[in-house]
């Protein structure tokens, strides 16, 4: 007999579907917040915190999620996102599960300053 071989997948081979459905699923439930963080050299992060669990012993830890898929989602107008919290390093949008479908805003590749965020809101 040969050893089984393990056949191991990358993340692109996953379908979108699958690991889509499972970022949805994450956003639905309402214990879980979820945030996107642009950084003022235009990195976005999407993630929330997993709070620590004493009965598997796991979690206390900030989860990312897959930026390509959230990014898509938010494309579709699957997800949408809440007002910006500002800070000179970064911006925070705290982010929904779109129930009617919405039609995206581009996100800022940098943070917004004070003077542009009144402005925005004041329009």
């Amino acid at each position: 007999m040969s050893p089984a071989r393990y056949q191991s997948r990358s993340r692109s081979e996953v379908p979108f579907e699958a690991v889509g459905a499972g970022v949805l699923r994450v956003l639905s439930d309402s214990r879980t917040p979820v945030f996107l963080t642009v950084h003022a050299s235009g990195r976005r992060r999407y993630g929330y915190w997993q709070p620590h669990d004493h009965a598997t012993d796991r979690g206390g830890c900030y989860v990312a999620l897959p930026t390509p898929i959230c990014d898509r989602l938010y494309s579709e107008g699957r997800i949408a996102l809440g007002d910006p919290l500002v800070d000179p390093a970064k911006t925070t949008y705290r982010v929904w599960l779109a129930y009617d479908p919405v039609t995206p805003v581009r996100i800022p590749v940098a943070p917004l300053s004070a003077v542009a965020v009144a402005q925005t809101l004041a329009a």
